[in-house]
């Protein structure tokens, strides 16, 4: 049986006893089962009609396991044990996610960096298939990963087509491109879910499966979580936590998630993308700060944060004043998330299911690499690090002439109620010990920071930089790579495309007025052991310096 526990502290709790009588008085909770459209407002009305699918995942679903099982098992027995998934966004954390918590090995391809590209092509080609993921259809990157496999596939004299399935839309152009290749197999996920809705649908489900994570107990616990969670009542969990996330006076927007034992690898991770894209537009909505439990954002007790510990069921967690705590299993954890972002969406006023400033990112740097414009020269380089910025009034960085310099300068433009948001166009397998420096620099500027690896993050947390708040400022780092990877039948590689991601997501948030430090690493080693240097002095640095 699926148990599911929630606390609340503080201004969480507040919240709760403000909104759960009236969520429960206007039957919120039923009524989202009921997939009622008019939850939202009517501007959100038309949106939210073709995006409620969600709710019944867990049991639409279960039609699918069959043909996961029996595809896996005809891998198996062929010899192909290992599989990487194409995807991006909604279609790559939730299987991230289910695989690690599972114990079972998944390869997640969800970059466009050469060496990242080359690594997963070159690793056990003779016993890989691939998953490619994408709603649309039309995603770059899934695209541009699919060709190189399907060619390294074929220049070692492996039939490509036995090797690649496929997870989209009905009717999407990579339905009707695959149906037509003859490649291995075609699933066809629920139009009416969005991307960051799906870990419960084709797209959580098939590469999960074919790794050997059991996705059936993960749908039945789901599925006993949706039971509850359509109760109109005050007890309702995911009322609970919707209130907490949405609902707090004045709210309480910076969202620390803590994982404290929880064993579910991975789950704030997913979770940020879901309520960052979700509720980020407008000019509101609630930024999602991952985190761990003795990071500065948790203990600083800052007015505008809430933390939200992740806890095993039998953990005895003691809340320190405006937290909470919630404990579940995996696929009960997925539909309260989901579920409580809703609800919060509500409680903001905004459309939680539509995603308006996505687009902006992928058309820049799809201009970007249609123009190939020469590159904006460097402000100055310090040893391996050439220094930029996006903006073209960039007063804040005048006088700076070292990293340290600059670093102090971007977090000078820091308002009392900002982020700093910090963007790594680079392997991120390679270079995972860079993320260090989202808690140096949460020490040196005692504000929330995010960190998110490029270009994956833009299809997530992407959209709240754009459409949320106007009060972040920005990281970004990009690097030289060894050596490019062309991409088949494009006219561009890899190292081009993320360059081009990069850039463009840079002028869309320069447009937005919102200030980016833009760090080129020449020589990525040497540059990321310079800023990881650079980040802790700074937060050696007294606050008044």
């Amino acid at each position: 049986m699926t148990s599911l526990a929630f606390a609340a502290t503080g201004a969480a709790q507040e919240a709760g006893s403000t909104f759960l009588l009236t969520l429960a008085a206007d039957q919120v909770a039923s009524r989202i089962f009921a997939k009622d459209p008019t939850l939202w407002g009517p501007d959100a009305e038309a949106e939210s009609a073709i995006r409620l699918g969600w709710v019944e995942a867990p049991e639409v679903s279960a039609a699918l396991l069959e043909d996961i099982t029996a595809l896996r098992d005809e891998l198996r027995a062929e010899g192909i044990n290992h599989i990487v998934l194409c995807g991006m966004g909604g279609s790559s954390l939730a299987p991230e996610v289910i695989t690690a918590t599972a114990g079972v090995e998944l390869t997640v391809l969800d970059s466009t960096d050469p060496d990242q590209v080359r690594t997963a092509v070159s690793d056990r080609l003779e016993s890989t298939a691939i998953v490619v993921s994408s709603k649309s259809g039309s995603t770059l990157e899934t695209d541009s990963q699919r060709r190189i496999f399907e060619q390294e596939f074929t220049a070692a004299g492996i039939d490509a087509k036995s090797r690649i399935v496929i997870v989209t839309d009905p009717g999407s152009p990579l339905d009707k491109s695959a149906r037509k290749a003859g490649y291995r197999k075609v699933f066809n996920a629920d139009p009416n879910v969005g991307g960051r809705y799906s870990g419960l649908t084709a797209f959580g489900l098939v590469p999960s499966g074919l790794a050997g994570a059991d996705i059936a107990a993960l749908l039945d616990s789901a599925e006993e979580a949706a039971e509850m969670l359509r109760d109109d009542d005050v007890d309702n969990v995911g009322l609970r936590l919707g209130a907490a996330l949405g609902g707090t006076k004045p709210l309480r927007n910076k969202i620390v998630i803590v994982d404290e034992g929880s064993g579910m690898v991975g789950l704030a991770d997913w979770a940020e993308q879901l309520l960052a894209e979700s509720t980020g537009k407008s000019g509101t909505g609630v930024l999602p700060v991952v985190a761990q439990p003795h990071s500065p954002e948790v203990t600083a007790g800052a007015p505008d944060v809430l933390v939200v510990r992740l806890i095993a069921g039998d953990a005895d967690v003691e809340l320190r004043e405006n937290e909470v705590s919630i404990a579940g299993s995996l696929g009960a954890q997925m539909m309260v998330w989901e579920f409580a972002t809703a609800v919060a969406g509500r409680l903001l006023g905004i459309n939680p299911f539509d995603q308006p400033d996505v687009e902006a990112a992928k058309a820049a740097a799809r201009g970007l690499l249609d123009e190939t414009p020469a590159a904006t020269p460097a402000l100055f380089t310090d040893g391996a690090i050439e220094v930029r910025t996006a903006n073209d009034d960039a007063g804040w960085l005048a006088g700076a002439a070292t990293l340290g310099e600059a670093l102090a300068a971007l977090t000078g433009t820091l308002p009392a109620d900002g982020y700093l948001s910090v963007q790594v166009y680079l392997d991120r397998l390679t270079n995972a010990s860079l993320a260090a420096i989202r808690d140096e620099l949460a020490e040196a500027t005692q504000r929330p920071v995010t960190f998110g690896w490029g270009p994956r993050f833009l299809h997530s947390t992407g959209q709240f930089h754009k459409g949320g708040p106007a009060v972040g400022i920005f990281l970004q780092v990009t690097g030289t790579a060894a050596q490019d990877l062309a991409i088949p039948d494009r006219p561009f590689g890899f190292a081009e495309l993320i360059a081009a991601q990069a850039a463009g997501d840079a002028a869309v948030l320069a447009a937005h007025g919102r200030p980016v430090l833009r760090l080129h690493l020449t020589d990525v080693a040497a540059g990321a052991v310079q800023l990881t240097q650079a980040a802790a002095a700074l937060a050696a640095r007294p606050l008044d310096a």
